[in-house]
């Protein structure tokens, strides 16, 4: 499966923006999808993900303040970020797996498909 994330852009402290993560080349539905983000010098984050029946997580940091949901008519995974604050500000990564379980859902090591990250910036 292909995925193509979008909906990055630059914000500021308070606002909100709309992620998109759009899949091709498989069957949606069997998927669980997360978003992961990454700043400079960190290491690769669970932020929120949704699996192939529907039941969502949220990681401690966001949770509030961003949803994740999914529309299989049309093949794609959104985040609705809110509230948005400067730690925030990071390259957010799609990412797909037909076989993770839910104990290694927040594990960046269990996805094979990855999208091609989008950049969110939060000004202060």
């Amino acid at each position: 499966v292909q995925l193509q994330a979008s909906g990055g852009g630059l914000v500021q402290s308070g606002g909100s923006l709309r992620l998109s993560c759009a899949a091709s080349g498989g069957t949606f539905s069997r998927y669980s999808v997360s978003w992961f983000r990454q700043a400079p010098g960190k290491e690769r984050a669970f932020v929120a993900g949704v699996r192939y029946n529907g039941h969502t997580y949220t990681a401690d940091s966001v949770k509030g303040r961003f949803t994740i949901s999914r529309d299989n008519s049309k093949n794609t995974v959104y985040l609705q970020m809110n509230s948005l604050r400067p730690e925030d500000t990071a390259v957010y990564y799609c990412a797909a797996s037909s076989s993770v379980i839910l104990s290694n859902l927040q594990s960046h090591a269990a996805y094979a498909y990855w999208g091609q990250g989008t950049q969110v910036t939060v000004s202060s």
